[in-house]
C-alpha cells in the first residue's frame, strides 16, 4: 500500500562507520566566528548551530539504583535580528511521575560572546536569566534569557537533565529550521540495559559502537564509597553540514521528517536475575490504557444513558437508522470545550450532564450509546496530524480517540465531537496515517485512517458572451464528502456577505448575484450545492477585432504550486480528490470560433494523478469539460517531479485561449 512505503520512506538506514568526534571545547569561541556575517552554506539563515553535543550517561546510588544524565552543549550563531529569538532557549522536563521523583534541569556555562574593537568579549549569563514555570501537572519547562546577545554573538550553554526514568531518553533532535554545522551524541549505556534505537529524517549520520570498561561508585549502608565493574556500550552518532528543514506547501507535519535519534529500553539483563523484557506490544499498550479508570472504567458506563437512549430510538427499526440518529443525537447535544486526549477529564456522566466534555468523553458517550443499541462499537487511538506519527508502541504517541463501528460487515468511522462530521468523515486532522483499535478482551489492531476513495466537487457553467465581452451566466457547485466538510468547516458559521466578498476575490473578480446553498449546516451527509448567477469582465480580451477566452474562465490555474526542484518530503494533500468541470458558453452573434483548446489527458502510468480536457462546438455553442484528479492522501517524494510537471502541463494547456472571430 503506498502509504507504508511513504512510512517507511522516512526511516533511513545508519552507516556504521569509524566516527571522528570534534574537539569541542566550551569556552574556545574563535574571532572567525565572530566576523563571519552569514553562514557559507546557507546566506538566507538567521542563525546556525556552531556545533551541537550531547552525552547520555548512567549514574547509581542505593536508595534509586540507576538513573541516567542527558548532558548537552550548544553553540550558536546569530546573523540576523530574527535569529535573537535563539537567545531565549526553553527546555521541557517532566514532573509527572507517580512512582519516580521528578527530572530536573540545570544550566551552566551560559555566555555571550561578542567582537568589540577588535576584542572578545564574555558576558556571563546571571541568576536573573535563569527560571522555571508550570506549564501543566506532568510538565515544566526551564528557560534561560542569554544576556548581551546581538547580530553577530556567538552564544553558548550546557544543561543537564537529571531522570530516573530509563525507559525513554529525550529525543535527540538533529535538525532544526536553522543549519547544523556539527552534531554529535554520545551514549554510555551499561550493558545491563538493551535499547532499541529509531532514526527518522533522511539525513545521513555516522555512527560508531564499541563496548568498553564501564563503572559505578556509590555510598554504601554504611556510607562508605563503594563501587562495582561492568561492560558498556559507547555509541557515537555524528552528523555534519545538516541543513535548516524549512517549511513546504503540501505536508502534513513537518516534524515527522526532522533527523532525530531516539531510544527506548528493550530489556534489561542483571546478573543473577531473570531477563525482564521492557518491550512494548500493542496488546500491552491496550490492555494498560483499559485499565486506566479514566478509559476502561468510563467507556463501561452506560446506565445514565439508558433512559434517552429508548427515548430517540422509539420507532428505529434498523442498525442503520440506530447509528444515524445516535450520531446525530449525540453530535447535536455534546458541546466540544477544544481539549485532546483518551482519558476523560470529569467523567461521562457529569460531561453528559454539562453538554460539554472533551474528546474522550463525548465519544465515549457515542460508543456507550451505540452498544445499548445493540451495534458492535469500539475506540480507536489516533495520534492527529500535528501530534505527530506513532513509530512504535506506546500510550503516549496518541492524543485523541474516535469511534468504530461495524455494520453489515463494514466499518464506520465516527468523531461526534466536531459539529460538521458524518459517517467516514472525520475530522482533517485526525486523517494521519494509522489509529489503533482497541477491544476489551486486551486485543488491538490497526486501523487505516487515510481516505481512498475521491471526494468530489461538480461544477456546471452556463455561460454567455456578449459582443463587447462581457460574460455572464449561472453557476453551480456540488461539494461532497471531504471537500463538503471542509467548506462548512470555514463558512458554515462566516456572514454571508463576507462569504460573497471572499468568493468574489477569489474568482478574479466576478460580481455575484442571487446567491442560494443547500445543505451548508442541515444534513451532513448530503452534498453542500450552491448556486448564483455572475458577470465577468476580466475572462475575455478583444484585440483586433477578434475575442480571447480563458478556457475554464475563473477556474484558470494561473501558478504552479510546486516550484522547487527537488523534494525530500512526502506531498500531502489529506484526502484524495476529484474535481469536473462542466462549462458551456454561448458565443455572441456575428462571430464564429476560429480556434479552441484540443482535447487532452494528461496521467501517470498508475492514474494516481489525471487531467482530461474535452472540448466541442456546435454552432454558436462550446462545450468544456475537464477533469482533474489526485487519486491519493499522500504521495510518495519521488513522484514530486511528475506532479510538477502535471501542473505546469495543466496551466500551459489552460493558457491556450478560445479565439472567435468575427463572420
Amino acid at each position: 500500500m503506498k502509504i507504508i512505503k511513504v512510512i517507511l520512506s522516512i526511516f533511513i538506514f545508519i552507516i556504521i562507520t569509524k566516527a571522528k568526534s570534534q574537539n569541542f571545547e566550551l569556552g574556545k569561541v574563535s574571532t572567525k566566528e565572530l566576523l563571519e556575517k552569514s553562514h557559507p552554506e546557507d546566506t538566507t539563515a538567521n542563525a546556525a548551530i556552531l556545533t551541537k553535543k550531547a552525552r547520555t550517561f548512567f549514574s547509581y546510588n542505593l536508595k534509586n539504583g540507576f538513573m541516567v544524565n542527558h548532558e548537552y552543549w550548544y553553540r550558536i550563531k546569530i546573523y540576523k535580528k530574527e535569529g535573537l529569538s535563539w537567545a531565549n532557549f526553553q527546555v521541557p522536563y517532566y514532573v509527572g511521575y507517580k512512582d519516580m521523583n521528578d527530572e530536573s534541569v540545570k544550566f551552566s556555562n551560559a555566555v555571550t560572546y561578542n567582537l568589540e574593537n577588535g576584542t572578545v568579549v564574555k558576558t556571563k549569563l546571571n541568576n536573573e536569566g535563569s527560571f522555571k514555570k508550570n506549564v501543566n501537572e506532568y510538565w515544566n519547562q526551564a528557560t534561560i534569557s542569554m544576556p548581551n546577545v546581538k547580530v553577530g554573538s556567538v552564544i553558548e550553554f550546557k544543561y543537564t537533565i537529571k531522570s530516573e526514568n530509563i525507559v525513554k531518553f529525550p529525543v535527540f533532535e538533529n535538525q532544526y529550521d536553522i543549519p547544523i554545522n556539527y552534531s554529535e551524541y554520545n551514549t554510555e549505556v551499561p550493558e545491563f540495559f538493551i535499547y532499541k534505537t529509531l532514526r527518522t529524517g533522511f539525513i545521513k549520520i555516522n555512527a560508531e559502537e564499541k563496548v568498553v570498561n564501564g563503572s559505578q561508585n556509590y555510598e554504601d549502608k554504611n556510607n562508605q564509597t563503594a563501587g562495582f565493574s561492568y561492560k558498556q556500550i559507547n555509541s557515537t552518532f555524528i552528523t555534519e553540514n545538516i541543513p535548516a528543514i524549512k517549511e513546504e506547501d503540501y505536508v502534513d507535519n513537518i516534524r515527522n521528517y526532522k533527523s532525530s535519534i531516539q531510544n527506548e529500553l528493550e530489556r534489561t539483563r542483571f546478573p543473577e536475575q531473570p531477563v525482564k523484557d521492557y518491550s512494548i506490544t500493542w496488546e500491552g499498550v491496550a490492555k494498560t490504557i483499559f485499565e486506566n479508570k479514566n478509559f476502561g472504567k468510563e467507556l463501561n458506563e452506560q446506565l445514565y444513558l439508558l433512559k434517552d437512549v429508548k427515548l430517540i430510538l422509539k420507532n428505529a427499526v434498523s442498525d442503520k437508522e440506530k447509528l444515524d440518529i445516535i450520531f446525530k443525537f449525540v453530535q447535536s447535544k455534546m458541546n466540544w470545550n477544544r481539549e485532546n486526549g483518551y482519558f476523560t477529564e470529569k467523567g461521562v456522566k457529569q460531561a453528559y450532564l454539562d453538554k460539554t466534555g472533551n474528546v474522550a468523553e463525548i465519544n465515549f458517550i457515542l460508543i456507550a450509546m451505540l452498544k445499548l443499541a445493540g451495534i458492535n462499537v469500539n475506540p480507536v487511538l489516533v495520534s492527529t496530524v500535528e501530534y505527530g506519527v506513532p513509530a512504535f508502541p506506546n500510550r503516549t504517541v496518541f492524543n485523541y480517540v474516535i469511534a468504530a463501528a461495524d455494520l453489515d460487515g463494514k466499518q464506520i468511522l465516527l468523531d461526534a465531537t466536531h459539529k460538521y462530521t458524518t459517517q467516514n468523515i472525520l475530522p482533517l486532522n485526525v486523517l494521519n496515517w494509522t489509529g489503533r483499535l482497541l477491544k476489551q478482551d486486551g486485543t488491538s489492531q490497526e486501523i487505516n485512517l487515510v481516505p481512498t476513495m475521491p471526494s468530489k466537487v461538480n461544477y456546471t457553467l452556463m455561460t454567455k458572451v456578449n459582443n463587447l465581452g462581457v460574460i455572464t451566466g449561472k453557476f453551480r457547485v456540488q461539494k461532497m464528502d471531504y471537500e463538503a466538510y471542509s467548506f462548512r468547516e470555514k463558512n458554515a458559521r462566516q456572514n454571508e456577505e463576507n462569504y460573497l466578498e471572499k468568493s468574489e476575490n477569489n474568482l478574479d473578480g466576478i460580481l455575484i448575484n442571487d446567491y442560494s446553498v443547500e445543505n451548508r449546516d442541515t444534513d451532513m451527509s448530503k452534498p453542500v450545492t450552491e448556486t448564483f448567477t455572475f458577470t465577468s469582465e476580466n475572462h475575455c480580451e478583444i484585440i483586433g477585432g477578434k475575442m480571447f477566452i480563458n478556457p475554464l474562465l475563473f477556474f484558470t490555474l494561473k501558478k504552479n504550486p510546486f516550484i522547487q526542484e527537488k523534494r525530500q518530503m512526502p506531498i500531502y494533500f489529506g484526502y484524495p480528490k476529484q474535481e469536473k468541470y462542466n462549462i458551456n458558453i454561448e458565443i455572441p452573434d456575428g462571430y464564429i470560433v476560429e480556434s479552441i483548446t484540443k482535447s487532452i489527458k494528461i496521467a501517470s502510468e498508475d492514474n494516481v494523478i489525471l487531467f482530461v480536457i474535452n472540448t466541442q462546438v456546435e454552432g454558436n455553442k462550446i462545450q468544456i469539460i475537464v477533469t482533474k484528479e489526485i487519486n491519493t492522501a499522500i504521495m510518495e517524494a519521488e513522484y514530486y517531479s511528475n506532479l510538477k510537471n502535471f501542473f505546469q502541463k495543466i496551466i500551459d494547456k489552460q493558457n491556450e485561449k478560445i479565439v472567435l472571430k468575427k463572420l
